[in-house]
């Protein structure tokens, strides 16, 4: 089987929604004088597994149910296009939580046995996102799982096995990459509103229409780049204003995505909106440590 059908399903733009987390929450363990190099990898390959992981579980369970059809304009999805078998799909998406769970049980180390419920969890919700009796993102709440597992959770946590102790600035922060990432999830399901409507996937676009979703957008990019501000207005220091630099970046987007109407738009729109959560992370970790 070519490998290119994998890369195509793990979803390579959506990856900066699992490094950005990691990326912030080191940031502010640096600043902190507690960085810890082995759990912040550690808590990097665990978020980028749990990540394919849920981009496998999404490509099977949206095929399986229904959501990925011949009307859909988004990208190609692996199973719908007869790339990769369902059986297969299913074993792969198996196999690489399995091995998120191995990986994330290695940080029990630093952070006690209880972490193992986390961890537990994070994969149970990767499955029920588009999977079992009630799929999260088939009834409005795939924006929260993100938001709280891509954001909250996991800068929280990615400070919490270096540190040792829970920080309520890394919930501050992981509030802004958790919005920030959501907006991926926006992209999507604005482009696929129409089919999804057809599928019985009753996503927030679904429930509420697109004037809401794109607010939703807007307000996404105005919280994340309000945090750092507030931070630095609390005394972390002018370099925390480094992710106002992606202001134009993200009026651009919120502009584009208004006015999105094709397959080729859509992508534009979400591949800029990974570079936006990125560069975001990565300025606002640069602003930590300096």
């Amino acid at each position: 089987m070519k490998i290119g059908a994998w890369i195509l399903a793990a979803r390579p733009k959506t990856l900066p929604a699992a490094i950005a987390p990691v990326l912030v929450g080191t940031a502010l363990a640096a600043h902190d004088g507690v960085l810890s190099v082995t759990p912040a990898l550690i808590c990097l390959a665990f978020a980028l597994l749990i990540q394919v992981g849920t981009n496998f579980a999404n490509d099977y369970f949206d095929f399986v149910q229904g959501a990925d059809t011949q009307e859909r304009i988004g990208p190609t999805r692996a199973v719908a296009a007869g790339l990769i078998t369902p059986a297969t799909m299913k074993r792969a998406t198996i196999m690489v939580l399995g091995l998120a769970f191995i990986v994330g049980l290695s940080l029990v180390y630093w952070g006690g046995w209880w972490l193992v419920l986390v961890g537990v969890l994070s994969i149970i919700c990767a499955v029920a996102y588009t999977g079992g009796p009630y799929p999260l993102g088939y009834n409005g709440l795939g924006d929260v799982f993100v938001f709280i597992f891509f954001g909250l959770v996991a800068v929280g946590f990615t400070y919490y096995v270096q540190a040792g102790v829970f920080s309520n600035i890394a919930w501050l922060l992981g509030a802004g990459v958790g919005a920030l990432s959501v907006n991926l999830l926006v992209v999507n399901n604005y482009r696929d509103l129409e089919t999804d409507r057809v599928a019985g996937k009753r996503t927030l676009v679904v429930r509420l229409g697109r004037a809401a979703a794109w607010r939703q957008y807007v307000g996404s990019v105005v919280l994340a780049l309000g945090i750092p501000v507030g931070l630095a207005l609390r005394g972390y220091g002018w370099t925390m204003l480094l992710p106002l630099g992606m202001v134009p970046l993200g009026i651009f987007l919120c502009i584009l995505l208004r006015r999105a109407k094709s397959r080729d738009d859509f992508q534009l729109v979400l591949a800029q909106t990974a570079k936006l959560l990125l560069f975001y992370s990565g300025l606002l970790a640069v602003g930590l440590v300096l």
